[in-house]
């Protein structure tokens, strides 16, 4: 199951996303989320790695990252 990394700016409301492939996705996806709190100084962004067999499951779980706002996808 694939897993996602969900920046989301709660100033801005830009969303960039993360999507992790393979049986390591969601450590991936974790130790990438660990990685980008620890450099971060801006307290707008929230970032959550999640698990989910495609990202319209996350769109619908956690719709109030995708309420409207901009959504860049970033390659891995």
């Amino acid at each position: 199951m694939p897993a996602f990394l969900v920046e989301y700016n709660r100033r801005s409301r830009e969303v960039r996303v993360q999507e992790f492939d393979g049986p390591s996705g969601h450590r991936d996806a974790l130790l990438r989320r660990i990685e980008i709190e620890n450099e971060r100084e801006d307290g707008d962004w929230e970032i959550a790695s999640l698990n989910a067999d495609s990202l319209e499951t996350i769109r619908r779980t956690h719709s109030r990252y995708f309420d409207g706002s901009t959504t860049a996808l970033l390659a891995t």
